[in-house]
């Protein structure tokens, strides 16, 4: 159960990240605990398993990342492991992750690349597949972004953030 120092910490994380070097430290004092106990409480929440991450949102575009592509990769179910190591490894990298094989779309892994323009994104899947050897692969872009949003913990009465 949340005692009200877990239910401030997590309102605080369902927002915005305070862009400041120590984003723990502000959050504490938005709250009126210390850095440390934020800390210590965020990562008991991680070995509970109640939280997973803390990740950053970047808007691609804003960003000047005027290219951004959906790389679908076929992978033998072996080299799942190898390849999710070195396609992570690169910058242009932001996402990858394993899905099952679908009829008629047999991808099984998918990254998302973003560079200046397509075609640094065609460069960075070209190199990732000399790099793997992985050459079954189809790169699909970004035409236009319709959401981007953060989860939002709702209480047992409904409202965001309130009332659990």
């Amino acid at each position: 159960m949340l005692d009200p120092r877990d239910r401030a910490i997590v309102r605080e994380l369902q927002g915005n990240i305070p862009l400041v070097p120590r984003p723990f430290a502000a959050i504490g004092e938005n709250i009126g605990l210390s850095e440390d106990e934020v800390l210590e409480r965020v990562h008991a929440y991680r070995e509970r398993g109640w939280l997973r991450r803390v990740a950053a949102v970047l808007y691609h575009q804003a960003a000047g990342f005027k290219g951004n592509a959906l790389v679908a990769w076929r992978v033998p179910p072996e080299g799942v492991e190898r390849f999710g190591r070195i396609a992570s490894s690169y910058p242009q990298v932001t996402h990858c992750y394993e899905r099952p094989a679908l009829p008629g779309f047999r991808y099984n892994v998918y990254t998302m690349v973003h560079g200046a323009d397509e075609a640094a994104c065609q460069q960075v899947a070209a190199a990732i597949s000399a790099d793997t050897g992985i050459d079954e692969y189809r790169t699909l872009f970004s035409v236009r972004e319709f959401k981007k949003t953060s989860a939002v913990y709702v209480g047992r009465d409904g409202q965001a953030s309130t009332g659990w």
